[in-house]
């Protein structure tokens, strides 16, 4: 049983890294741009999108490029900052793996 009470403070260590990872993440902020920086999307980390800047020049434009565009800037985002998460919890999971466990 000893090595199940070394396995539960490994899992609680883990769980507060992981608090603080989330936390970290909240708060890093990414900027994506498209169509030659017309378009911006400011994404945290977390995922959560805190801004959509357009250019009002390129509002001009056909309305399916506009809407195509701000897409990709959009995907681009949640892609970027889903890739930092993964990259971010990695360092800390790896640290804990158990073999055997995963």
């Amino acid at each position: 049983m000893a090595g199940l009470g070394k396995f539960l403070k490994q899992a609680q260590k883990a769980q507060k890294q992981v608090e603080l990872v989330q936390q970290q993440l909240a708060a890093r902020e990414l900027e994506v741009s498209a169509g030659g920086g017309a378009v911006r999307v400011k994404v945290n980390g977390a995922g959560d999108f805190l801004a959509l800047t357009l250019d009002p020049e390129f509002l001009k434009e056909d309305a399916a490029v506009v809407a195509q565009t701000v897409l990709d800037a959009v995907k681009q985002a949640a892609a970027q900052a889903k890739a930092l998460g993964e990259e971010e919890m990695n360092k800390v999971t790896a640290q804990f793996q158990m073999p055997g466990l995963f």
